[in-house]
């Protein structure tokens, strides 16, 4: 079971390293943290597992604002995420591009948090099947790689998939591309028994419920308890 906190654009290098080490991973659950880059190297230290929010798909190269595999292997960083929404919303992430992404960060040694999943009017339209379909068909089974189902109506909004919407979506995916699949949406104290009960559902990508100690502490229990 793994339950991974996405960061995104929180918490300054003066917060990391204390909040880190209060972190508890129970028997039976890797718990990693994903903060913004210049809170990585506080993060390291700490030896929680440290995964980066993104990477790119050359070794080095004139690509301004981008950071390679190989940059964060250097720092001790031990994987990504790699395509989440916010990336492919806000700035123009693709199914191929996030696949490159993924491909070298897998081949230069990191492990890969991939993410899929549709919006609310494709969800509405009866549409997830095929959206899920589309954004898999770059993908292929690679050791080190990890699946994400974040449905995009989930994410920020309150709004999570029931564990029957959540544990369809992640059968689709397993039987598309057979490797673990964590949920993403809205995961709080409240609902992740519920979701992580699910026979599909090898653990959780936690967003805001990840900034907070007590709550991110809370779920990662959960996980240990559905396990146990």
């Amino acid at each position: 079971m793994l339950i991974a906190g996405n960061w995104k654009m929180y918490k300054r290098p003066s917060e990391t390293a204390d909040f880190c080490r209060a972190l508890t991973a129970p028997d039976g659950v890797e718990v990693v943290v994903c903060p913004p880059f210049p809170s990585l190297h506080e993060a390291v230290p700490t030896g929680v597992t440290v995964f980066a929010q993104n990477v790119h798909w050359e070794s080095e190269g004139a690509y301004t604002g981008e950071v390679s595999a190989e940059m964060l292997l250097d720092a001790g960083v031990q994987g990504s995420i790699v395509g989440h929404s916010e990336r492919r919303q806000y700035f123009a992430e693709t199914d191929e591009t996030a696949w490159r992404r993924a491909t070298h960060a897998l081949e230069a040694g990191l492990r890969v948090i991939y993410c899929v999943g549709e919006s609310e009017e494709e969800r509405e339209a009866g549409e997830t099947g095929d959206v899920l379909r589309r954004q898999l068909g770059v993908v292929e089974p690679r050791d080190g790689l990890v699946l994400a189902y974040e449905p995009v109506w989930a994410i920020g909004t309150g709004k999570t998939a029931t564990p029957e919407i959540a544990e369809g979506a992640h059968a689709l995916i397993k039987e598309v591309v057979g490797v673990p699949v964590l949920y993403g949406g809205s995961v709080k104290p409240e609902n992740a028994e519920d979701l992580l009960s699910q026979p599909s559902v090898d653990g959780a990508l936690v967003g805001g419920a990840s900034l907070e100690l007590e709550s991110f502490n809370a779920i990662c229990q959960t996980a240990a308890r559905i396990r146990s």
